[in-house]
């Protein structure tokens, strides 16, 4: 654990016993230039004037001294619209992830050699034409042809990222989506919330793909990179510039949101993503974007609505108990087909070499101890 001291509780503290640094030097009889040092973190008191400092500011230890661990899991989310992250969302994924470090000896993946990454991401928009060509051929796709969600699910395995496919529900919750890197072990965990609309589930794998390519991003630089890199993935500069033309060329904005509502569905991804991009190649082309008018978001809530849940498509032809949720057996036994994932394979063996219950199934799942309870008997 690195420590440093907690500069804004310490200045606060400070204030209201009206000490400055000279003055602090004097009473801990140590230099200026040490306090200076200390308050610029440059170095770091020495336990007998750390607590010297700590009763001379009447601040408890836990409060002066900030513990920092170099390989907290770093964490990414992708919110629900009209969320905000705060400090409590970073710790619950932060403790699932270190509960996830357990799982780590089951990690299906050669450890021998890292995975490829992209140098140097940024959301320049030849920069994501050249880096989202470079994914497309990679699973072996034209410039042009549709993404879907075999490709998507193929590239996290070579990328040596564990999917976890959730069932959070579609409403009360803050995140849909949720990256976790563990720098110890440089493994990716990438869970996704099963109980969402299928052309955004869509874009949520391709946006949690490129944090995957991504891992030297972090805040909202990261979440400006994938959220580009995904609709330049689904909707590429190929298609994006033919489709301005022809969206253009429609006799009125009727005819225009008429047409993109089609292009969306014919590619099951947002007609966000689809205007999106066709804007973005327009602005780079130095040409007028599209202006579809507010009449356009009515018909994107439509569109919404002939679309399922992924969850209500992937569990339509099993049983389902009182609250619409399928077995464990079922659900357990469709995502790992579905999803290609190794995870819950790797909780069953640490399951049962460990002889954990079904709190620790509880924590990395984030899900209610009754749900556990099942998924635990079933893997046990």
């Amino acid at each position: 654990m690195q420590k440093r001291l907690n500069l804004i509780k310490a200045k606060d503290a400070m204030g209201k016993a009206g000490l400055t640094q000279s003055a602090l030097a004097e009473r801990l009889e140590v230099s200026r230039e040490a306090v200076s040092q200390w308050f610029s973190e440059k170095s770091f008191p020495r336990p007998n004037k750390l607590l010297q400092l700590g009763k001379l500011l009447a601040l408890p230890f836990n409060e002066l001294v900030v513990s920092e661990d170099p390989f907290a899991p770093k964490v990414a989310f992708r919110k629900m619209r009209g969320t905000k992250t705060k400090d409590h969302h970073i710790e619950k994924a932060q403790e699932i992830g270190r509960f996830l470090r357990q799982l780590t000896p089951f990690l299906p993946f050669d450890t021998l050699e890292m995975p490829p990454i992209l140098k140097s991401p940024s959301c320049d928009y030849e920069y994501l034409c050249r880096a989202t060509l470079k994914v497309r051929e990679d699973v072996n796709l034209s410039a042009t042809e549709t993404v879907d969600f075999t490709h998507l699910i193929r590239r996290f395995s070579d990328l040596q990222a564990i999917i976890v496919p959730v069932l959070w529900g579609s409403k009360q919750r803050h995140e849909n989506a949720v990256h976790i890197y563990l720098p110890d072990s440089q493994s990716t965990w990438v869970y996704l919330n099963l109980d969402t609309n299928i052309h955004d589930f869509k874009f949520w794998m391709a946006h949690e793909l490129g944090h995957c390519l991504s891992p030297s991003l972090e805040g909202d630089e990261a979440e400006d990179f994938a959220d580009a890199f995904a609709a330049s993935l689904l909707y590429p500069h190929d298609l994006a510039a033919k489709e301005y033309i022809n969206i253009s060329q429609q006799s009125s904005i009727a005819a225009k949101i008429s047409y993109v509502i089609g292009l969306a569905d014919s590619l099951i991804i947002s007609p966000y993503t689809v205007i999106g991009q066709v804007n973005q190649y327009a602005k780079h082309a130095g040409k007028p974007e599209i202006v579809l008018g507010n009449s356009f978001h009515g018909a994107v809530t439509n569109f919404n609505k002939k679309y399922l849940n992924l969850s209500a498509a992937l569990f339509s032809k099993v049983d389902l108990d009182s609250t619409g949720k399928p077995s464990a057996r079922d659900y357990i036994s469709n995502v790992e087909n579905i999803f290609e994932t190794k995870f819950f394979d790797m909780l069953r063996k640490y399951l049962k070499e460990h002889s954990k219950g079904a709190g620790f199934v509880q924590t990395v799942l984030d899900m209610p101890l009754l749900d556990a309870r099942s998924i635990y008997t079933e893997l046990t």
